[in-house]
C-alpha cells in the first residue's frame, strides 16, 4: 500500500551565505503517514513548522532527502500541479505560492486532480458565534474525504488545545528543527520539550 506522505531522511540547512557556509538553521525530519487522518502540530516560534510545510508542499528544496505524497517525490512535480498533491494555507488561509527554475516540460505530472495533503498554518480561529464549529467541520469534512490535514497551532488560549485534542489523531512537536512525531495527546502533554513550551495552558489533571 501506497503512504500517503513520507518524509524520508529531509534535511534542510540555512547558512551564513555563499562564502561563509556556518550553519544558521537546521531542520530534520523522518516520518510516515500511511492513511487520512489530522495532525496537530505546534512548536516555538522559529523552530522550522512552517519549513516544513514548505518541504511538503515542494515550495522549499531540501538540503537532503524527500519527501513523498502517495508515492511521487514532491520536488519533481511540476511546479504548477503541485498543489494537487499538497497545499499549504498560511495563517488567514492563503495560499502559499513558490517558484522553480527547472521547466515544467522536464518534471512529472501530479497525477491527482484535488490536494491530497492540506497544511493549515496558524489559521486564524475567531470566537464568533459557530466560526470554530464551522472550521473544524470543513477539517473533518477532508478527512472523510480521505485528506491529510496537518492543523498547526501556536497556543495562547487554553481553547486552542482544546481544539487539538478534540480533532487530531496524531501529533508533531517541532523544536530547534528536531521534529518528533507523537500517537496521542497524552504523549504530546508528557513530552518534555512540549510541556516546557505550553507551561500554564497544559492541563491541571494531567502530569
Amino acid at each position: 500500500m501506497t503512504s500517503m506522505l513520507e518524509v524520508r531522511g529531509l534535511r534542510k540547512i540555512y547558512r551564513r551565505g555563499l562564502i561563509d557556509r556556518t550553519p544558521t538553521f537546521q531542520l530534520s525530519a523522518d516520518f510516515t503517514i500511511d492513511e487520512p487522518a489530522i495532525v496537530g502540530m505546534m512548536g516555538p516560534n522559529g523552530s522550522g513548522k512552517t519549513t516544513l510545510f514548505e518541504l511538503v508542499t515542494g515550495s522549499n528544496a531540501p538540503t537532503e532527502g524527500e519527501v513523498l505524497v502517495q508515492g511521487r517525490n514532491i520536488h519533481k512535480v511540476r511546479t504548477d500541479q503541485r498543489d494537487r498533491l499538497a497545499i499549504h494555507y498560511h495563517q488567514s488561509y492563503q495560499v502559499r505560492h513558490f517558484r522553480s527554475f527547472t521547466p515544467n516540460l522536464l518534471l512529472d505530472a501530479a497525477g491527482s486532480a484535488y490536494p491530497v495533503v492540506h497544511l493549515f498554518d496558524e489559521p486564524q480561529f475567531n470566537t464568533q458565534d459557530g466560526y470554530i464549529g464551522f472550521m473544524l467541520d470543513f477539517f473533518r469534512k477532508l478527512r472523510a474525504q480521505g485528506r491529510l490535514v496537518f492543523l498547526c497551532v501556536h497556543p495562547n488560549e487554553k481553547f486552542h488545545l482544546e481544539i487539538i485534542e478534540e480533532i487530531c489523531e496524531r501529533f508533531i512537536f517541532v523544536q530547534n528543527g528536531t521534529v518528533t512525531t507523537l500517537d496521542t495527546f497524552d504523549a504530546l502533554l508528557t513530552h518534555d520539550p512540549a510541556r516546557a513550551y505550553l507551561g500554564t495552558l497544559l492541563p491541571e489533571a494531567r502530569p
